[in-house]
């Protein structure tokens, strides 16, 4: 492995989801849906940048069945971080990775995850302030479903949002939603939402997001989000 090129990712900007899931033959949108009970018994390992570590995120991955086993690991840019997830990710074993990190985290992840080979399921750049959050997706058919999750629960909390999906290998127009705020009360709602909804994709869950409340500080800028297997 080039790690010298790996560090140099830090400053890479993520620009076009498809052009990041596509650029490589290695990473490849998953066309075929795993067993609900084989994607339910695969371990999943989610990345978490700082910030992220502290926000409702974690909230939503804990409330699904079994979300007490979701092993969460925070990314960095640091060397062992790297060894440590690309050794993972070569080891052979099935599993699945789920994650909200910042943009640098992201560019290192999905580049490890092209040279191994893994399959993505769902691609997410998210800004989000104080009152409002932009959503743009790329879904393969394996997150069918996710996408509206995430727009019915962002209108149902009642912040301003808009959310376009695009989905791969497929003939779908893109998905559009959007609602203009009516109250701030759930700006963090839409973390816990997605990671409930990360966590649960494929598997025999029916819940829902657990619903949070207003946080003093509710995390603010821009992240990626991703579930990839391997």
């Amino acid at each position: 492995m080039n790690v010298e090129r790996r560090v140099l990712l830090k400053g890479m900007a993520l620009g076009s989801l498809a052009g990041i899931a596509m650029g490589s033959s290695g990473l490849t949108m998953a066309k075929t849906v795993l067993g609900n009970q084989a994607r339910a018994a695969l371990p999943i390992l989610a990345l978490v940048s700082g910030e992220v570590a502290e926000s409702a995120f974690l909230e939503g991955m804990a409330a699904i069945p079994g979300g007490s086993q979701v092993k969460v690991q925070r990314s960095d840019l640091s060397l062992d971080f790297i060894l440590g997830l690309e050794q993972r990710l070569s080891s052979g074993e099935p599993q699945r990775m789920i994650g909200l990190v910042d943009d640098a985290s992201a560019a290192l992840i999905i580049d490890l995850a092209r040279s191994a080979g893994a399959r993505v399921q769902w691609l997410g750049q998210h800004r989000a302030t104080a009152n409002a959050s932009q959503h743009r997706l790329l879904s393969a058919e394996a997150a069918s479903g996710c996408a509206p999750q995430l727009g019915l629960s962002l209108n149902t909390c009642g912040t301003g949002f808009s959310l376009t999906e695009h989905r791969m290998h497929g003939l779908q127009a893109p998905l559009q939603m959007s609602a203009a705020a009516r109250h701030s009360s759930g700006s963090d709602q839409w973390l816990a939402t997605l990671g409930y909804t990360l966590a649960a994709l494929g598997t025999t869950s029916n819940g829902q997001a657990p619903q949070v409340t207003r946080r003093t500080s509710p995390l603010t800028g821009n992240f990626v989000s991703f579930s990839i297997e391997a």
